[in-house]
């Protein structure tokens, strides 16, 4: 895991919250620069009464913010953080490990969990809609609620790319076939067309590992691998988003110098960072744990927003006061205009996070045993047996790019071989045992011979 700045993991996060769900006219939300089309073509208008939030998806956005900050520190206490975390008591705290970064995002997360929920039934679901922040409008609120927040962001800003795409790749050797009223939804809320492959003829890996470089411009080329790839996987579920942006007032590189960059932990304090540097007017906010300046993107409808932690405090103490509640109250619109001394270092770090014992924790763990309840997604009981997601970033003085793939294997149950047909006739002298199972102990040993 390459190094990079944690607060900025989490300023992005927020961000690609905010950017929404799939389009229901296109496979995938591409905002074009000018300089990529010869002739670009106008923003839509669009009615601004579709780009009012009623109250309760005002309630919705909240929810899910607090879904997106509980995740980022169920993530940074299992792949570290500067701190312990609510998983990693003080005693158990590996200090090497916490020096580490972390890169996510919550909203591929949303997609390809909002795309299976559609599958699921009974506590299965409901488990699924309260840990995504729906627990009172449920799966159908989480489809138009994401139809609605892309409504409001797909033209903000010609000046950002964000691509955002969905996949079902289903395994034709199981014999199974998807439930239609699944196909019908998926297709309608995330424009997602089922690929129905031979999983183990030896291509299918590869497939979706270029399905995935092709929707992130090459910047995510592997989620999988021959150990983790399963040519008896029910199916794959994939999402993938793609951001990039310039900033609004760009760093100028001839400013950029090597400058110290002290840390917590590890065996030395002390590194060396391409630090840029500049000078302007930013939205700005201070409180008793941190300072936090708003970086704006193109024309302002994206931004990051980083948090550095006061002299004395750590990441940990600000991310444990981070919730929807303050974020908003805060962060978000909160601080005033200021000129600020801004430095900032140029970087790029990718994670790949396994996210099944995370979801699980987090309040969703039924849907990762075979009591799962996905009877509408095909015609057989199936569970996630496999969910993880590949994200990178890259900083640097024009501006930002990151990328994230989110992928969900599912399975019926344990692997078995076709049963053995075979042939078993006791017409013949035989031994028998009875043992405890539980130890093997033998409690009888006898034959019958069929004489006496």
């Amino acid at each position: 895991m390459k190094k990079c700045s944690l607060w900025v993991a989490i300023a992005l996060m927020m961000a690609m919250i905010t950017v929404g769900c799939s389009n229901d006219d296109d496979a995938e939300a591409d905002v074009v620069t000018p300089a990529e089309s010869e002739k670009p073509s106008e923003p839509q208008p669009l009615n601004p009464e579709d780009l009012q939030l009623t109250r309760s998806e005002q309630d919705m956005v909240l929810e899910s913010n607090d879904f997106a900050f509980n995740l980022f520190r169920e993530v940074t206490a299992e792949y570290g953080i500067l701190g312990p975390g609510p998983c990693v008591p003080p005693e158990d705290y590996n200090l090497e490990v916490a020096t580490g970064n972390n890169i996510l995002s919550p909203i591929s997360i949303i997609y390809a969990l909002g795309m299976l929920n559609i599958g699921a039934t009974g506590e299965t679901q409901q488990q699924i809609n309260k840990v995504l922040g729906f627990a009172d409008t449920g799966a159908e609120g989480i489809n138009t609620f994401c139809r609605k927040i892309l409504l409001r962001t797909l033209n903000s800003d010609p000046a950002t790319k964000l691509k955002i795409a969905n996949n079902i790749y289903f395994n034709s050797s199981t014999g199974l076939t998807l439930n239609p009223t699944f196909l019908k939804l998926a297709k309608e809320n995330y424009e997602a067309e089922p690929e129905i492959r031979n999983f183990a003829d030896g291509l299918t890996m590869d497939v979706i590992n270029q399905w995935c470089s092709d929707h992130t411009e090459k910047m995510i080329e592997k989620v999988l691998d021959e150990d983790s790839f399963d040519p008896f996987e029910v199916s794959y579920l994939l999402n993938a988003i793609y951001f990039k942006s310039n900033w609004a007032m760009k760093f100028d590189e001839a400013q950029t110098k090597d400058e110290v960059f002290e840390h917590t932990g590890g065996t030395e304090n002390i590194t060396w960072s391409a630090m840029m540097h500049q000078e302007g007017k930013f939205r700005y906010l201070e409180n008793e744990t941190s300072q936090a300046v708003v970086l704006p993107y193109g024309n302002g409808s994206f931004a990051m927003t980083v948090l550095l932690p006061r002299e004395g405090k750590r990441i940990f103490d600000v991310l444990q006061t981070l919730t929807a509640k303050s974020w908003t109250e805060q962060y978000a619109w909160g601080g005033q205009e200021a000129i600020v001394d801004l430095k900032l270092p140029r970087f790029e770090a990718d994670t790949d996070i396994d996210l099944k014992g995370i979801m699980s924790r987090l309040g969703m763990p039924k849907a990762f045993t075979m009591a799962a309840e996905f009877p509408n997604f095909c015609d057989t009981n199936t569970f996630i047996d496999f969910m993880k997601q590949v994200a990178k970033i890259k900083v640097n003085e024009a501006g930002t790019e990151a990328a994230a793939v989110t992928i969900i294997g599912m399975d019926k149950s344990a692997h078995q071989p076709e049963p053995l047909y075979v042939t078993f006739h006791a017409t013949r002298p035989f031994l028998y045992i009875i043992s405890d199972q539980t130890t093997g102990a033998i409690l009888f040993i006898g034959q019958y011979t069929g004489i006496g």
